[in-house]
């Protein structure tokens, strides 16, 4: 398990590059504004392991309960333990054919799994061109990012922000994006407009700061990184930023941690 700071700066999947909630700094992906399907009836609860232990006991008592796989899911998938998430969830699918909810879920854990050409499919079935769901076509930029696929990335983004405009977590995957394909001057201008809405989190803040210190502007991207943080935590970022640094061209897609704001964390 990775230290709060480094998930604080180590938001997607990509994951994220990530993203939401979109988590760590491996190529996991989720979405950081929320579930994509309906919410576990149980309350959340804080501790993983606990988590584990609760949902895991409302998905035993019943396996084809669509609610409990996905809790059962996500719990899994915030303790790390991303194969047998996606083993619960594709047999969420079997059981629940065609629920939206799950599909959305499962493809997100294949996409933790680094199956990205799956995850994108599963994903395609888990809305409808008449009914689309702007964090799912998010995710799915996402994903094509991790394979190459940047210009068709952004059309999944641009599809998103048509439903959601100014949206930050799907601004910061976009702006990502850009950083995947080395257009740093780019990426740092949508990050930037990422950065300015009031909806944007301390993810948004982190991926910022990272573009920010790939084009050599390491004290502005430290000043990013610790405003408004704690003494602690603050050294904590700049730390694990140093580190995310060090081979100055940056991350690249499938290739160790790429911060995503819709890809590190889980629901």
């Amino acid at each position: 398990m990775q230290s709060r700071p480094a998930r604080l700066l180590a938001s997607a999947a990509v994951t994220a590059l990530v993203a939401s909630s979109l988590g760590g700094c491996q190529t996991t992906m989720s979405d950081i504004t929320g579930s994509l399907g309906p919410k576990a009836e149980a309350a959340p609860v804080s501790d993983p392991q606990r988590a584990i232990d609760v949902d895991g006991e409302r998905y035993r008592a019943n396996p084809k309960n669509a609610d409990a796989a996905i809790a059962y899911g996500q719990a899994l998938r915030a303790n790390g333990q991303r194969a047998q998430a996606a083993a619960v969830l594709e047999q969420a699918t079997i059981a629940n054919p065609g629920n939206k909810a799950i599909l959305a879920a499962y493809g997100r854990a294949l996409a933790d799994n680094g199956n990205f050409q799956q995850a994108f499919d599963v994903l395609s079935r888990a809305h409808s061109p008449d009914n689309p769901d702007w964090r799912i076509l998010s995710v799915q930029g996402a994903v094509l990012d991790q394979m190459n696929r940047h210009d068709e990335a952004r059309r999944y983004y641009a599809s998103a922000l048509k439903i959601v405009p100014g949206e930050p977590t799907v601004l910061s995957n976009l702006g990502l994006s850009y950083m995947l394909a080395k257009d740093l001057p780019k990426a740092e201008a949508t990050l930037r407009q990422a950065y300015a809405s009031t909806k944007a989190d301390g993810r948004v803040r982190q991926n910022l700061a990272l573009v920010v210190g790939l084009q050599g502007r390491f004290t502005e991207a430290e000043s990013i990184v610790k405003a408004d943080l704690p003494p602690e935590e603050a050294a904590a970022n700049v730390a694990y930023l140093k580190e995310m640094l060090k081979g100055r061209d940056g991350p690249r897609a499938g290739q160790g941690p790429v911060p995503m704001a819709q890809l590190n964390q889980p629901e």
